[in-house]
């Protein structure tokens, strides 16, 4: 046991001749330097913090106003109007402080509040600055003269180095949309999907609804958005992922993927140590607040509000609701090896384990053949089903003796690991591996992963890696950005030996990792195989498939002057058209990190003008050139949406905001039922890559990502997730059902492929007439 191992350190005797004291000067050493660890993370912290309250400023700046408010005084002027005089007369008498000495701290006193108030000045006006997403709706590659004056004065204002946290309080706060552009803007959006009389009774209700409880419901949502940080994040947490009571395995948890062609290392445990201790020290870092903020156009600044709960953090169940638990810094994880928890310390003497260290301990715990204590063995499948029965059981079997400790350790560790015991990764040799390996990403066996925790990470036998996210907590771009940081790192700065193993001594001396201990009643072990069947159900209907599309990418798609994304959604369009004979409700997540505390909002990708094209390239009497014209309106349609959700503008998160006040007030409104009852029978997403410029993408092709993926959303629908690899990879991540006979995520795996080669032979069609053009001209 470690306990007992660091407890000897410390031994005394009761002797006739009094108390015989043995003190260990290797533990008082390691008391020493864990001492110093903490004060020196307090004491940079503190530093970084008062870099943070005081940005676009610096403390070197208090000091110039200081000194400029003196040197002004001593060549007997008065900056102040006479306000240094007023401070003078307003402080207390006293003995100690001469005339000149109660000048000087008058001076002090006034120029740290001019200081403080050019911040406030600098702030709101970068502030209003940032206010303005004109430049967002210009075309890409062509900036205007006043968007170039505006980036510079915004890149100006910015100062130099900014921390992670730098520009939260000068983020904008997500305006609140008039409720007539909402309701235009959904009719809009649904009057390709109904008939002529549907449509026509959809404008009744939503011209009631704007006549009756509108006004008054907007106006409490006004208010909420003056009082409220983002009138819209919070609830949505709430509402969205925390209030639901069915199980967040597949329906919640999204999964992320290793790099597609490159394993640094066969060896599981030392790709473990490797990954976790560069996940340490992305934590440090992030815990300084000393990442670097996401920027777009490298100036623009991204809410950075989601970091803060990465780490330490757990979704607690509860009867009617779940809350997150967010901890301060935790020196331990929990390992979860077939069918057995172990809890393992991060840190040694102050510092964190090397690499080599923690693969000792992975390794020591692949090599305990201890067999599972009752009830152990599927104990995490209790994440894995319904909130309510988790709830109670937590209450009632988890509240106090070695339960208790156990699941705290769970629930209080940096994060959760699983050792599997299976091989998984991508290997285009082997028909389905994608699919094996997503799915195993996803769910599992349904008891080994810890589903409630902000991310579990998964290595696989073969030496491949992947996450399991909670979430509640933050979205894809967050998560990605640690990964893409932990990736990197792995194969470009700590490396392997030639054996496979992870650089640096080992360190044998270390206590070895701790066994949890659980007593686990036969009821609830019930409860624990009631949870297991219903998530074991829920994992049998996933039909998934991965397809990596390289028959060309985001290179050639830029050739064509279309945007990449544009690009994929109207084919999945068509490809959506054609498996299943008809237009749905599409959503596509777009991001709102402009905004303080802003999280997604939805592109609806099934527009008027994408139908009119999908229609087109069905009519064989059809001409080429008009199907592209068609799709370039569909595709400008598509980017104009994009960038109304991302600039605050969008149509669902105003709705659901709406709808959540009428359930509050008690207001019936038959329309915001209708609208957010309706289901997403599409629902895509892209997966952000390059977010960390730590590695060179020309220089190291095959250093790419896998992206990663998410559950069907409707019963009878697709889950689409894709990521943009480079020039000429595009990867989609594909489930749906089993139990739908109107979805098979293979069939439409290959219907998007067959959509993207059509796409782009319009292109091809297009250069080919410029071709006979020049040839004509030319005879």
């Amino acid at each position: 046991m470690a306990e007992a191992h660091q407890a000897v350190g410390f031994q005394f005797t009761v002797t006739p001749d009094g108390i015989d004291l043995h003190l260990s000067r290797e533990v008082l050493r390691h008391i020493y330097l864990s001492g110093v660890t903490s004060w020196r993370k307090r004491a940079i912290r503190f530093k970084n913090g008062i870099l943070t309250g005081v940005y676009p400023a610096s403390p070197s700046s208090w000091l110039i106003m200081v000194i400029a408010v003196l040197s002004t005084m001593y060549a007997r002027g008065d900056p102040s109007l006479g306000t240094i005089d007023w401070i003078k007369e307003a402080l207390p008498e006293s003995d100690y402080l001469t005339a000149q000495t109660q000048t000087v701290v008058s001076a002090v006193v006034f120029a740290t509040g001019l200081w403080l108030v050019l911040i406030m000045l600098l702030r709101y006006t970068l502030k209003a600055l940032l206010s303005h997403h004109g430049w967002i709706f210009e075309c890409h590659g062509r900036k205007s003269f006043s968007t170039r004056v505006w980036l510079n004065v915004v890149r100006i204002l910015s100062g130099r180095r900014p921390l992670l946290f730098s520009f939260q309080a000068s983020l904008p706060r997500l305006p609140v949309p008039s409720v007539d552009e909402t309701i235009s803007r959904y009719l809009e959006s649904v009057r390709p999907l109904l008939d002529d009389e549907q449509y026509k009774q959809m404008e009744t209700v939503a011209s009631e609804f704007k006549k009756g409880p509108a006004p008054k419901l907007q106006r409490y949502l006004k208010l909420k958005s003056w009082w409220a940080t983002n009138y819209v994040s919070d609830w949505w947490e709430e509402y969205i992922y925390l209030r639901g009571r069915s199980p967040i395995m597949v329906n919640s948890n999204f999964y992320l993927m290793d790099l597609m062609y490159v394993t640094p290392t066969h060896r599981q445990a030392a790709r473990a140590g490797n990954v976790i201790h560069a996940m340490l020290q992305y934590r440090r870092k992030l815990e300084r607040g000393e990442h670097a903020p996401l920027r777009a156009l490298g100036v623009v600044p991204m809410c950075s509000f989601q970091y803060e709960r990465m780490f330490n953090t757990t979704r607690i169940p509860g009867i009617d609701t779940d809350f997150v638990q967010h901890l301060s810094d935790r020196k331990h994880l929990v390992v979860y090896h077939r069918g057995r928890f172990y809890k393992v310390w991060l840190y040694y003497g102050g510092r964190h384990l090397w690499p080599s260290e923690l693969e000792l301990q992975f390794q020591r715990i692949l090599n305990d053949p201890t067999p599972p204590q009752p009830g152990e063995l599927k104990l995490a499948a209790l994440t894995a089903g319904d909130r309510v029965p988790w709830a109670r059981a937590r209450l009632m079997y988890f509240s106090e003796g070695v339960n208790k400790t156990s699941l705290e350790a769970i629930e209080t560790g940096a994060f959760f690991l699983t050792l599997d015991d299976e091989a998984h990764g991508y290997d285009p040799e082997k028909l389905k591996s994608l699919d094996l390996y997503a799915k195993s990403l996803l769910h599992g066996k349904c008891y080994d992963r810890w589903f409630d925790k902000s991310f579990s990470l998964i290595a696989f036998k073969n030496g491949k890696m992947g996450v399991n996210v909670e979430h509640s907590w933050a979205d894809a771009p967050i998560a990605g950005h640690m990964w893409e940081y932990v990736l990197f790192t792995d194969s470009f700065q700590l490396g392997y030996t030639l054996e496979g193993h992870c650089k640096g001594d080992v360190n044998k001396g270390l206590a070895p990792p701790t066994r949890l201990q659980w007593d686990i009643p036969v009821a609830c072990q019930e409860i624990i195989e009631g949870s297991y069947h219903l998530a074991k159900e829920i994992a049998d209907d996933v039909d998934f498939h991965g397809y990596v599309f390289d028959e060309f990418g985001k290179g050639l798609i830029k050739k064509c002057r279309t945007s990449p994304d544009a690009f994929i959604q109207m084919a999945l369009q068509l490809a959506h058209f054609r498996d299943k004979g008809e237009f749905c409700l599409t959503y596509e997540s777009s991001m709102t990190r402009m905004f303080r505390e802003g999280r997604t909002e939805t592109v609806r990708s099934c527009t008027s003008e994408s139908t009119a094209f999908v229609r087109a390239m069905e009519d064989l009497k059809q001409k080429k050139d008009e199907c592209l014209a068609l799709f370039q309106k569909a595709s400008e349609k598509h980017q104009q949406m994009y960038r109304l959700a991302m600039t605050g503008s969008g149509i669902d998160r105003h709705l659901f905001c709406l709808y959540i006040l009428s359930k509050l007030m008690g207001i019936d409104s038959p329309f915001l039922k209708q609208v957010l009852s309706e289901p997403w029978r599409l629902s895509t997403s892209q997966t952000p890559q390059q977010q960390i410029n730590l590695m060179d993408l020309q220089k190291y092709p095959r250093y790419v990502g896998l992206g990663g993926g998410f559950g069907p959303v409707a019963d009878d629908g697709y889950g689409v997730s894709y990521i943009i690899v480079g020039e000429d990879i595009v990867t989609f991540h594909i489930s749906s059902k089993f139990s739908s006979p109107e979805t098979d995520s293979y069939r439409f795996g290959q219907n998007i492929r067959q959509a993207m080669l059509d796409i782009r032979s319009l292109f091809d069609q297009k250069n080919h007439t410029k071709i006979e053009k020049v040839v004509k001209k030319t005879l």
